[in-house]
């Protein structure tokens, strides 16, 4: 007797991965101009928030650099507020060599402030000071600060007792003194200028200063021995230690009289702070993205509706609804990735041309590529599901029929 044969039950191809992608490269290989429209929303968006991470990481790696550079063991000891009014708080004549001999301390150094006026000449009114403060140096005070002579060189104890100066670079862009051996008005006399130092993120007291020698300013503008300010260096592990005893070490009977500051924490805050409107900007670079996407998910909506005849063609040849929302997720997916890969190269390329111009590191976080690029894809899928569910809801026979 023989068999009735079974009729194997009918099932639909797979679409292995190439074939996705073929099919969802389709319609963006037809509709080149929309797709660049589409895909520009999205890439504002990701250069943006790139643009922004990016700027502010390369200011922050600038200014940890010049932290690295200049330190965060300095501490400066100053006169405090006095406690009634009229009376002047003044530092001990060795303040230097008192706070030298703390434990943890490496190097001190001191200035002074001298009631004179610098001018380019005396011609210029003593009233017209240009914001320029002189001070007397002592010699240890260059290597405490780790600064650097632009042009010249430090005072030493030969030109320490003569009448010369070294000026900030401020100062010296202030009087218009270009190179050493020109010289300025102070006091009563002229003093040559022997040297003119570079900028001094950590001391900006001192850009804005003309540097006489210690005991040149005893003898030649009155200066009565005081400190005004008191610079040292420590070790790493001891700058608490030292800060807590320098006061009492100044002045044992009034140590409130002496205040204790850290230079480098001005820049550490301003490390800190330099993304303050990082999320400002970030979020309006958000807005962009999700205008972006409502662009992805329109664009993908009116190529619904403008491919209902090859919809209904392929569900009528065997495809089914999982591949047909397959098909256009996919397309919104590389639409968006499209808009994402030209936002993070427009957004690192900004990045690079602020970096260039002000001579700061170029730094693009990995995490803020990977997460806007993760956050195009998210976009894409999300700007696609309705799409791609509407799509795969069309019937075969209406579709062709509408066609």
């Amino acid at each position: 007797m023989a068999r009735t044969p079974v009729r194997a039950r009918l099932r639909a191809a797979r679409l292995g991965p190439r074939d996705v992608l073929h099919v969802g490269s389709a319609g963006l290989r037809s509709r080149p101009v929309r797709v660049v429209l589409s895909a520009l929303g999205i890439a504002i968006g990701i250069a943006t928030m790139i643009a922004v991470v990016g700027v502010s990481a390369s200011s922050q790696a600038q200014l940890m650099r010049e932290l690295d550079r200049l330190g965060t063991n300095m501490l400066v000891a100053t006169p405090g507020e006095p406690m009634f009014s009229g009376e002047d708080v003044k530092l001990p004549k060795d303040a230097v060599g008192m706070v030298g001999r703390i434990d943890g301390v490496e190097e001190a150094a001191a200035t002074g402030d001298i009631k004179e006026a610098v001018r380019r000449s005396e011609k210029i009114s003593e009233d017209e000071t240009g914001g320029i403060a002189v001070k007397a140096a002592t010699e240890e005070l260059l290597k405490v600060l780790r600064g650097e002579v632009a042009a010249g060189r430090w005072l030493n104890q030969a030109s320490g007792r003569y009448p010369s100066v070294v000026l900030g670079h401020v100062a010296a862009q202030r009087l218009g003194i270009t190179s050493p051996g020109q010289q300025v008005y102070i006091g009563d006399r002229y003093f040559t200028v022997v040297g003119i130092l570079g900028p001094l993120p950590l001391s900006p007291e001192i850009e804005r200063s003309a540097l006489a020698g210690w005991q040149g300013a005893q003898k030649l503008l009155g200066f009565d021995g005081h400190p005004t300010s008191v610079y040292e260096r420590s070790s790493d592990s001891s700058v608490h230690a030292v800060r807590k005893l320098i006061a009492s070490t100044v002045d044992p009977r009034n140590p409130q009289n002496v205040q204790v500051t850290d230079p480098s924490s001005a820049l550490q805050a301003k490390a800190a702070t330099k993304g303050a409107f990082s999320g400002l900007l970030l979020g309006l670079g958000g807005i962009a993205l999700l205008v972006g996407g409502v662009g992805v998910a329109n664009t993908m909506i009116i190529s619904v509706l403008e491919r209902r005849y090859e919809i209904g063609l392929r569900r009528s040849l065997g495809a089914t609804r999982g591949q047909i929302r397959i098909q256009f997720v996919t397309e919104s997916l590389m639409l968006s990735g499209l808009g994402g890969l030209a936002g993070v190269a427009m957004g690192a390329a900004a990045t690079g041309i602020y970096a260039y111009s002000g001579g700061l590191p170029w730094v693009v976080p990995p995490w803020a590529v990977g997460g806007g690029f993760g956050a195009t894809l998210v976009i894409g899928t999300i700007a696609g599901l309705y799409p791609a569910v509407r799509a795969a809801r069309l019937s075969p026979t209406l579709a062709l029929h509408a066609a």
